[in-house]
């Protein structure tokens, strides 16, 4: 049995941590295949996560908002991400897009799908934000991708609104809670043994690649005088 990577919610609405383990993951991909490891996204909402675990958004307690911006600003310098700010209508409620995002996911080829997600955080956090909440401001952000023409986008307008797309994202986001799931990006693991393990936060890759056995490079310090890079510039890890 082939280890699997599933991610099982990265969700476009205010997880700017989803965005970044997104980014990683797709620049990865390639490396990832041959180690026989796949990679799954799959669109949850992540408010019906917080209120059905009880957890509240980082924001929402003023320590953890304080110290976000000393996180959020290392974590683009990290992935090398664009200028990602919140938007004026944060928290965006994103019902609409992750539900248009099922369909995409089941109609569309993956290359397709996972670039209309990183084109939505684009959308969501990069200066001037659009607020693709609002069907209307959808179908003109859907219309400006280079990947469905007009005639599929209004498909995609009037389809998102159906029941089988609502339970869809729904019953992708129970699942998430049944595994657990208390905010995003939640990674729901099996390695090469069939054992599955959970992980939160974009920031716990060298966890998952020592759990599925992938070969990967550590961060370590050096002695002083050894060859190495200085502090932001240190040398990154290859996965």
């Amino acid at each position: 049995m082939f280890p699997q990577y599933q991610i099982i919610n990265l969700d476009a609405k205010a997880s700017f941590y989803s965005y970044a383990a997104l980014v990683h993951l797709r620049k990865n991909r390639e490396i990832l295949l041959s180690h026989d490891v796949t990679v799954n996204f799959i669109p949850v909402f992540l408010g019906g996560i917080n209120h059905g675990s009880g957890n509240k958004p980082p924001w929402t307690l003023p320590a953890k908002a304080k110290y976000s911006k000393f996180d959020s600003a290392r974590t683009i310098l990290y992935h090398g991400l664009p200028n990602l700010q919140p938007s004026e209508f944060f928290p965006p409620v994103t019902l609409f897009p992750q539900r248009a995002l099922c369909l995409i996911k089941s109609r569309y080829p993956q290359d397709i799908f996972e670039k209309t997600w990183q084109c939505i955080f684009d959308a969501l956090w990069v200066p001037p934000q659009k607020n693709i909440t609002i069907p209307e401001q959808f179908r003109e952000f859907l219309n400006g991708l280079d990947s469905f023409d007009e005639k599929q986008v209004e498909e995609i307008m009037e389809k998102a609104t159906e029941k089988e797309w609502k339970d869809t994202l729904m019953a992708n986001t129970k699942d998430a809670l049944d595994k657990g799931a208390f905010g995003a990006p939640w990674l729901w693991v099996r390695n090469g043994e069939g054992k599955e393990e959970p992980f939160f936060g974009s920031d716990r890759f060298h966890f998952i690649w020592r759990f599925l056995g992938v070969e990967f490079r550590d961060v370590e310090i050096v002695e002083k005088g050894e060859k190495g890079e200085k502090g932001e510039k240190g040398e990154k890890a290859r996965l």
